[in-house]
């Protein structure tokens, strides 16, 4: 049980529509977890895309502004809330957020809590939080893949784009992977062949090398080049969208970009050809909690022991300190590195 004492936490605050130097740095004092939460140190967070659209307003389901954000984190338990084990501090978890985790100190509730192996660096484990459970719910539970398929992986350098790659390649596949030229080496290293994507013809070249077709596609672009995605599948292959990374800039409803998504993911499942079109979104099934925690946890630790015995390599792009949060998203933004920014205390 934690004391009675209110403990101060400094926290980054999204107070709207603004540039990354918009992003303010405040202290509030926290009170202690209520019954069944936790009082999580934060040892690192990160910049996903999700924050990117968030400060243009464009994330879908986004909190009212002013707010903080913070899709994953990964912590230490300083304090404990009634009927949680007490057990439980000072131990390291990872956990998805949403929002909230670009803070040094926070409220989350225990069941949402994942152990972190012991070696694992908190750095290591934030690349692999919400990207770590996407990329692998979207290989093995939206797309089911076999073994020996071959995939296409758009935005192959980035946080989900590089673990990606990594748990295909150690599933058996042959992943072909979009990047600028001067991810190629990275990309190559990953385990995937790289197509230039500012190539005019990146899918003419994709098509060269998979001449009969693929079995699977993962875009988080969208926008017109979603039907070339669509057109690369070979008879029985699957598209996944998980973004309109191509519409993040445009004015407008942030909610019709992701309407109209749906609309023509709809109609291809409607077409006589073998081939289908899901949109993955991480938080389907959360009306049911207990289910739902149960998957994160499950595929999480998962992705966490395969980061433990080596199979996968920590993606991480540069550190930052959470005071310098707005520098970290302006990386991020300038899609200039490989991998995942991450912010630490």
């Amino acid at each position: 049980m934690s004391s009675a004492a209110a403990t101060p936490a400094t926290e980054v605050l999204l107070p709207g529509t603004v540039d990354p130097g918009g992003l303010q740095v405040r202290t509030r004092h926290l009170p202690p977890p209520a019954t069944g939460r936790v009082l999580l140190r934060m040892d690192a967070t990160g910049v996903s895309f999700a924050e990117q659209q968030m400060r243009r307003g464009k994330y879908y389901d986004q909190p009212p502004f002013p707010f903080v954000p913070g899709y994953d984190v990964v912590g230490t338990v300083v304090a404990t809330g009634p009927g949680v084990d007490p057990a439980l501090t000072g131990r390291r978890f990872a956990a998805v957020t949403k929002t909230g985790a670009w803070a040094s100190l926070l409220h989350l509730d225990a069941a949402d809590l994942v152990p972190v192996p012991d070696g694992v660096t908190a750095a290591a484990a934030e690349t692999v939080a919400v990207n770590g459970v996407t990329a692998w719910q979207m290989l093995h539970r939206t797309a089911h893949v076999p073994h020996g398929a071959t995939i296409v992986v758009l935005g192959a350098n980035g946080g989900v784009g590089s673990t990606l790659v990594q748990l295909a390649r150690h599933a058996g596949m042959t992943v072909i992977g979009t990047a600028s030229t001067r991810h190629h080496d990275t990309v190559r290293r990953l385990g995937a062949t790289p197509v230039d994507y500012r190539d005019p013809a990146v899918y003419r070249r994709i098509r060269d090398l998979a001449p009969h077709g693929v079995d699977a596609v993962f875009d988080h672009v969208g926008g017109p080049g979603l039907q070339d995605s669509w057109r690369l599948l070979r008879r029985g292959g699957v598209l996944v969208s998980y973004g309109t990374a191509a519409t993040k800039d445009e004015d407008g409803n942030s909610r019709l970009p992701v309407l109209k998504l749906f609309a023509r993911l709809a109609l291809w499942n409607l077409l006589p050809n073998g081939r289908s079109a899901h949109f993955y979104n991480f938080w389907a099934g959360r009306r049911r909690p207990e289910a739902f925690r149960a998957r994160l946890r499950e595929d999480l630790t998962q992705v966490l022991a395969l980061l433990a015995d080596g199979t996968l390599t920590a993606q991480v792009a540069a550190e930052f300190p959470l005071r310098e949060a707005a520098a970290a998203l302006a990386l991020a933004e300038s899609r200039t590195v490989a991998g995942k920014v991450v912010i630490v205390p």
